[in-house]
């Protein structure tokens, strides 16, 4: 139960970068615009075209483990420019984490 209504709090709670889990950042981002993305955060998925890189354990690696910002923020790429917090596919991505 306590479990239950924590993920139910964290889902009513307003999406802010002070509350925000990240959970976008474990999504595949394809990199369809040049934003500046740094070398080293740049992978190539299965069908050659470029990805941003992950961790092993699913995360991207651009992610702040600490502070759970973006590395990158300034030259993030445009998927994530445009994946905005507190939208429907943001609390389903959120949900999606949650219940794991």
């Amino acid at each position: 139960m306590k479990i239950e209504a924590t993920i139910l709090a964290a889902h009513a709670q307003e999406k802010t970068c002070v509350n925000c889990l990240a959970c976008c950042c474990r999504l595949e981002v394809m990199l369809v615009t040049d934003t500046g993305v740094p070398n080293q955060y740049i992978d190539i998925d299965a069908w050659g075209g470029e990805v941003m890189a992950r961790l092993d354990d699913g995360w991207c690696a651009a992610l702040d483990r600490k502070t759970l910002l973006c590395k990158i923020y300034e030259r993030r790429p445009l998927i994530c420019r445009e994946f905005d917090m507190g939208s429907d596919e943001c609390i389903a991505e959120r949900k999606n984490h949650l219940d794991e």
